[in-house]
């Protein structure tokens, strides 16, 4: 199986799925040249262990994150970042279709990320890192995904949606889609 994960900041996730893929598998951990030092440092001690050997560290630009050559991916996973690249200038159509085409058909996009209020669209990534859930699916279907599945397991609907996801004063509402290539 062969993973990318967008994003991947200090390597949790990362692991994760190297793990889950093994020894045969390969992950692309991908992140812009922007990533913070302290992501950095935590991704390069967590590169050490053994369950890191698998993992290939790339660092491109979220508008072009998948180096040459890289096709046919079983499954990408963008956790908690996709808000991100709305305040970093970031062309997402461009990404998205990067990703449309770098997954082999039948290929799975996981998107998981904090909700914004309905009507917010992308204008509080920055303040609160939260992205309108209706806007980020309406931008990764125009690259030409299907919706497959939605789940609920990180929903928290008393969540009025408007504080910083950093200091919650009740659980974060979280959205997470699934998507495929047709």
């Amino acid at each position: 199986m062969r993973v990318l994960d967008m994003g991947a900041g200090g390597g949790y996730s990362t692991e994760l799925l190297a793990r889950a893929v093994g020894s045969s598998g390969t992950v692309y951990a991908q992140d812009s040249q922007a990533v913070s030092p302290r992501a950095t440092e935590r991704f390069d001690e967590r590169a050490k262990t053994s369950a890191m050997r698998n993992v290939v560290r790339v660092l491109r630009d979220y508008d072009d994150p998948v180096p040459p050559g890289v096709r046919d991916l079983d499954l990408i996973t963008f956790f908690f970042a996709y808000h991100d690249t709305a305040f970093m200038s970031v062309d997402r159509a461009r990404m998205n279709r990067g990703l449309f085409e770098a997954l082999k058909p039948g290929g799975v996009l996981v998107v998981a990320d904090h909700s914004a209020q309905a009507g917010a669209g992308t204008s509080v990534a920055k303040s609160l890192h939260r992205i309108e859930e209706a806007t980020l699916r309406r931008e990764v279907e125009a690259a030409g995904f299907r919706l497959a599945a939605e789940a609920d397991f990180l929903r928290h609907r008393e969540d009025p949606r408007d504080s910083i996801v950093f200091r919650p004063k009740v659980p974060v509402d979280e959205f997470v889609l699934k998507f495929v290539r047709p």
